[in-house]
């Protein structure tokens, strides 16, 4: 008993040194020093208490901004988060360093329950997140921005619940629809107007409000009709304010699927189904497919003449025939109107983007998506 009034003392003293309700840039680790995080507590942290933890991280090392999504959120729900300032896209040894050193740091210093550690992530740092949660095995929930899984492949199942997001404009935006459609086990995916970016604020209280819901169904925290209520009006409301069958179709599914076992979802269950037999919606559902699949398309056509540019016969040829389909795509993700097909090229448009920064490094090409960037709109 000596030894865990100790610990417990300890873990309150180093706690102290933090200030609450703010960011604290940059924490280091103490087994660690080249490794730092971004830290934020509730303004009601105790050591007195077992505090939910979001574990961060950014494909650009950004620990603040990764804290600063999940902020009045954290404050809300009671969660610790922490953005790691050194995890960043490439090699992975820079992750792997990170990985082991935050959560340890983390658990010397507060009052951690060890059943309720998320972590979240954009992009790359999504791929971390999962990746974390997919070795472990000791993470209840993965926050995805704008990318999955390591290797981009939808699973079946994973034994930690998935709030998943992407932008309309988000050259991720098919595998984070492919994710959704694959997983069956607890999750949802929330689809913004924007691009490839975290969620925002809003979004991010979402996200930690659907954990809460999650930890009640599998009795991680006591239930809350209170808040179950709240939550439940609010996504009701968004049932009412979808704008075409799809989506209310897609709004009354996750309402079935996220309340089941703490509302009656009797009525929402059949809503869907109904939408299901209609022509009108299955008309919907082939046209959104016939999209992604004229995505594919256009997307793997640009990767294969990416992949000639080294072929020195067929450089020339490959080359001005990315310059047509590149200035013709950009032509048509910046017209003034938006629509499902400007936001198809902008997706395109953005994956050759990224792919020449990542993979094709040919400097002639880079050189005319630098110029084509200059005339995108905002």
């Amino acid at each position: 008993m000596r030894v865990v009034a100790f610990l417990v003392a300890m873990t309150a003293a180093c706690a102290a040194d933090f200030p609450r309700g703010q960011i604290v840039d940059d924490v280091k680790c103490t087994t660690d020093e080249s490794q730092s995080y971004a830290l934020y507590l509730p303004s009601n942290y105790s050591s007195d208490k077992a505090w939910s933890v979001v574990l961060a991280f950014d494909p650009a090392a950004r620990g603040r901004l990764a804290v600063s999504r999940f902020l009045a959120a954290a404050e809300e729900y009671g969660y610790i988060v922490a953005g790691s300032n050194n995890s960043r896209n490439g090699a992975w040894d820079a992750s792997l360093a990170a990985i082991r050193a935050m959560p340890a740091d983390l658990d010397t210093r507060f009052s951690i329950d060890k059943k309720r550690v998320y972590t979240a992530g954009l992009s790359g740092g999504a791929r971390v997140a999962m990746q974390v949660a997919l070795a472990s095995g000791k993470i209840a929930g993965v926050i995805a921005s704008s990318a999955g899984f390591p290797d981009a492949q939808p699973r079946k199942s994973v034994p930690f619940v998935v709030f998943g997001t992407a932008g309309t404009d988000d050259f991720n935006y098919r595998e984070m629809r492919a994710l959704d459609r694959a997983l069956t086990t607890p999750h949802r995916v929330v689809i913004f107007e924007g691009g490839h970016e975290w969620l925002s604020s809003k979004l991010a209280g979402e996200a930690l409000e659907w954990m809460e819901l999650q930890a009640m169904k599998s009795g991680l925290r006591p239930r809350d009709e209170t808040l179950v209520n709240r939550i439940s009006e609010a996504r009701v409301a968004e049932v009412e304010a979808a704008t075409n069958d799809l989506d209310t179709w897609r709004a009354l599914k996750s309402i079935s699927a996220d309340f089941d076992g703490l509302k009656d979802v009797t009525e929402f269950g059949a809503r869907a189904a109904g939408l299901e037999r209609q022509r009108a919606f299955k008309d919907a559902v082939r046209k959104e497919r016939d999209l992604e699949l004229r995505e594919e398309r256009m997307t793997g056509q640009l990767a294969m003449l990416e992949n000639d540019l080294k072929n020195p016969a067929k450089r020339d040829a490959s080359l001005t025939e990315l310059r047509d389909q590149l200035h013709d795509l950009s032509r048509r993700a910046n017209v003034k109107d938006d629509s499902p097909e400007r936001r198809l090229n902008r997706r395109v448009l953005g994956d050759a983007f990224v792919r020449s920064f990542e993979q094709v490094k040919d400097p002639e090409l880079q050189k005319l998506l630098d110029e084509l960037r200059k005339t995108e709109r905002h």
